[in-house]
């Protein structure tokens, strides 16, 4: 029995097992939460292959990620970064907002996005060359409802690419209640909220109310929170810190419950 819950949505699963037979590196591009990263889990776990992930942010160095040399009492040792250990070892390479990555990690990362599937440890002059069960993906968000950072097109063309987006009413609706399990009526409220709060630009928000957050609120409702009380932590607190913005979104919570 599968222990990653995860929702098809539409043909998402094909394409990745068809990219992970022919050696093909692949981009998922979404808003934050709408399941890009559970999808991944649940085919590693398909795949019965182990993962490792790397949030990626503009602290991160290229030392992080292949590895550097540590100093063990009177010995110096090599010490294998994630990326490192994923093409020795084989599996899945998972690297979330990847548009967050400095230069040189997006550099080092090249001749292993290209058929070459090669890296590179230029602090030992070893070059590892990826195993037949080795696939790197990589997920980012492009630009929801904000300008974030984007990816250099040359980049984005080494990947096959997926786009990822929020469920619609019905399947999200089954994918909260299996995941919370919240009673039919009350995750069915729960979802319109979220639904009728992205729809609302003129708010404004940096991010919108994920699938992530919904199954949050949900587990707090169904564990016998309030549910006003739970969307507020659970949602509201999350999306905004202006006053003005978090009142008009408990006004909609109101509403709702």
């Amino acid at each position: 029995m599968s222990k990653v819950f995860y929702k098809p949505i539409d043909q998402e699963v094909e394409v990745l097992l068809a990219s992970y037979k022919l050696k093909l590196p692949l981009l998922l591009k979404g808003p934050t939460g709408c399941g890009k990263s559970r999808f991944v889990e649940a085919m590693a776990e398909k795949l019965k292959l182990k993962m490792y992930t790397v949030a990626c942010n503009d602290e991160t160095s290229a030392a992080d990620l292949l590895g550097r040399y540590l100093v063990k009492g009177s010995e110096t040792i090599w010490q294998d970064g994630p990326v490192t250990t994923a093409v020795r070892n084989g599996g899945i390479l998972y690297l979330d907002e990847i548009a967050e990555a400095r230069e040189d990690i997006i550099s080092v990362l090249h001749s292993l996005s290209d058929h070459r599937r090669e890296l590179y440890i230029d602090r030992h002059n070893e070059t590892l060359s990826a195993p037949d069960d080795f696939m790197m993906i990589v997920s980012f968000n492009p630009g929801y409802q904000q300008s974030f950072k984007e990816m250099k097109p040359s980049t984005r063309q080494r990947f096959i690419s997926l786009a990822f987006d929020y469920p619609e009413f019905d399947v999200e609706t089954e994918i909260i209640q299996i995941e919370s399990g919240l009673d039919l009526n009350k995750t069915k409220t729960l979802v319109k909220l979220s639904n009728n709060i992205r729809k609302l630009d003129e708010l404004g928000l940096a991010e919108t109310v994920s699938t992530r957050l919904i199954v949050g609120t949900a587990k707090l409702i169904n564990n016998g929170l309030h549910p006003r009380l739970a969307c507020d932590v659970g949602m509201v607190q999350s999306l905004s810190d202006d006053l003005e913005t978090s009142r008009a979104l408990k006004d909609l919570v109101s509403l709702s419950f």
